[in-house]
Parts: C-alpha cells; structure tokens; sequence
C-alpha cells in the first residue's frame, strides 16, 4: 500500500490564527516553509511515498497558503529525493491550459519524474473570481450547486482537462471545442524559417496548422493523475475516463463501495485498465497519538480549523482517522477489506501542529501502522 500525506500550507498554530491576518506575517511563512521541508524530509526518509498540497490564492488570514503550485512542488522536490510530489490542484477557471500542461511538464522533469499532479474546478469564490480566465466563469460551491453556472463551469473544467493532456500526450496538435482553440491565428505575421525547417505543425507559407508543448514530459504519456478530494459521484466518474485517481476522504463505505465499483465500469467503457485496488485512494484527517484520547485532545485545534476554514464552504468533516496507532489500523483494516484500496492519504494539521508534533505522529504511523500493510 501507498502512504500519502496532504497539507493545506497553513501558515500559523490555532492562537496565530485567531489574531488575524496571520497571512502577512514574514515569519511565520519562514517557519512554515521550514516545518514543511521538515515533514516532507521526514517522510522521504522513511517510505512514504507522496507529499499533496492545493492550489489557493490571496490567503491573507493565513488558513492555506498553498499559493502557486509549481512554487511549493519545488520547495518539496528540493528538500527530498525519492518522495513523490502531488499538486493537486490546478485550479482549471483561473489558467490557461497550454500554460499548465507546459508547467506540469516542466515539473515532471524538475523533480526527477516524482510529479502527480491533479486539476480542479475552483470553490473559494473571493480568490477565483479575482484570478479567472474567462468573465463568464464562476466558483462553484454549495451556494451554486447543480445550477446552470455549476453546470457550465463543469463543462469548462472538463474541456480544460482534455486540452491539458492532449498537450501532454502529443508532439503538436490542433484543438477546437466549445472553450478553446489552438492554434488559435493560422497565420503567422512575419516568415520564420526555423518554424517549418526544424519544427512541425507550421507550412513554408507560415500556416500555423498545429502547436506543441516543450518539453514532454518525463514521466510518459504524463505523471500520475490525482481528482481532488471528492464526494462526488459524477466527479470521481469522470476520472475514469484518463484513469485519474479520485481522492475520497470518508468513512461512508457504502457510498465507496458504490463508488469503486461504478468506477470500474466507466474505466472499462472508454479501455482504461486500472488494477483492482487502484480505482481511488482513501483516507482522512489523521492525528496518532500513543491513546486514543491524547490524539483526540491534539485533534480540537484541527478540529476548530476545519469548522472555521473549511465547513463555511461547505465540506462537512471528512473521515477521522485520529486515534492510537491500533484504532486507527481498525479503520483502515476494516476499510480496506471492503474497497481494497492502494494508496490512502493522511490530511495532516500542518501549521495548526509544529512539524515536530506531526513528525511524533508520522513516527507511530510509520512504526506501528504502516507495516501491518506492507
């Protein structure tokens, strides 16, 4: 099995963050990076196998600073070796595809094919709507849900998706859809031998027929795709048509159970073959601790976190693995029993802990949790 963590980039402990703009202060984003190259380090160094973060912008209080994803993707591929680097993810209303396949590439090279890498639709309106790419385009979120902006910014993510690794996957190409087309001017407006003598796609006349991405990726046909944490069924679906892997944080295991199988059957309509076990990951926000109760008193500042960031947009509380390394290996014994999931991810209370809390309790997952299913 895979053992993932994910973190917010949260710039400052429960106290800091109650005396606002926690954001602007220099020093605690200085103690963050730090405790972040800490906890990844620690983890390269004892087999876990990935490192998540998000894609949020304009964060001045604080709760996720997660800001440009290539940015933190480097910080992290800087301070380890091995462990494998998720950005997930970009958020598809506020980019230009072209400019994040390039990106995703990019970084798939830079950190030594050790990038997954996932695309989203956008929930914080205040940010996405400051940074979007188009004006007809909106945040979607429990206030919108199955609406027609719901729907239309759906459709959008969706085509934005099929351009990106359509860049990904071909040495040049020509693309037209509801949203985008490249190339979009056929006709370039001075000569340019290099073009048409040493690249493809563009005539001796200068008619641009076709565009392409450099470099490829190292990581063939692309690195690893990831869906951002859902509890969606139409979302995780659409996964499976690339053979993405949803990320699902509950503990709702009929609704798993429904979801994995489903998976599978929309994976086998459009050929993609995912070895069972590998439809979606699982997991939770996780705090180990020697006892169940000392895991749950460290878990009230993560707790407060997530009822003041998180629940306000509408993501009730995820899965609970917070317990002693024996309550939480029951939860994922009996979980994986029913899913037979591969890789699980570990939402961590990064920021809200120091990096030394979080390291004490990646120790007892990786000492007493992680060989029982290795």
């Amino acid at each position: 099995m895979k053992f993932d963590l994910f973190m917010y980039c949260t710039m400052g402990r429960r106290e800091e963050l109650e005396m606002g703009l926690a954001g602007l202060n220099n020093d605690y984003y200085q103690r963050m990076l730090a405790e972040i190259s800490d906890i990844a380090q620690y983890a390269d160094r004892n087999g876990w196998h990935g490192l998540g973060h998000p894609e949020h912008h304009l964060q001045i209080e604080g709760f996720e600073t997660s800001n440009d994803l290539g940015l933190m993707a480097s910080w992290v591929a800087n301070a380890t070796e091995q462990l494998r680097v998720i950005s997930c993810g970009f958020v598809s209303t506020t980019h230009n595809p072209l400019r994040v396949a390039e990106q995703i590439s990019t970084l798939d090279h830079m950190t030594g094919g050790r990038l997954g890498v996932g695309i989203v639709r956008g929930y914080q309106h205040r940010w996405v709507d400051q940074l979007k790419i188009r004006p007809d385009l909106s945040a979607v979120g429990h206030w919108n849900k199955d609406t027609d902006v719901d729907e239309y910014n759906r459709r959008f993510f969706e085509e934005f998706v099929e351009v990106v690794l359509t860049a990904l996957q071909n040495p040049t190409f020509s693309y037209e859809g509801e949203f985008w087309k490249f190339p979009n001017d056929n006709l370039n407006p001075h000569h340019h031998s290099v073009y048409s003598d040493y690249g493809a796609g563009i005539d001796p006349d200068m008619t641009i027929n076709e565009i392409g991405i450099a470099p490829r990726p190292l990581q063939q046909p692309h690195p690893p795709l990831y869906g951002g944490f859902t509890m969606s069924m139409k979302t995780a679906l659409f996964w499976a048509k690339y053979g993405g892997t949803p990320i699902v944080l509950s503990d709702k295991l009929d609704f798993c159970e429904s979801l994995w199988k489903t998976y599978r059957e929309e994976a086998a309509r459009y050929e993609i073959e995912k070895p069972k076990g590998h439809e979606a990951a699982w997991g939770g926000i996780t705090v180990c601790a020697p006892t169940d109760l000392e895991a749950q008193q460290q878990f009230e500042d993560m707790e407060w976190f997530w009822d003041n960031w998180a629940r306000q947009f509408g993501q009730g509380m995820p899965l609970k693995l917070v317990g002693s390394p024996d309550t939480i290996s029951r939860q994922i014994e009996e979980a994986h029993e029913r899913l037979g999931f591969e890789e699980i991810f570990f939402l961590i209370p990064q920021g809200i802990h120091s990096s030394d809390q979080i390291i004490e309790s990646m120790d007892l997952l990786t000492h007493q949790v992680m060989p029982r299913f290795t």
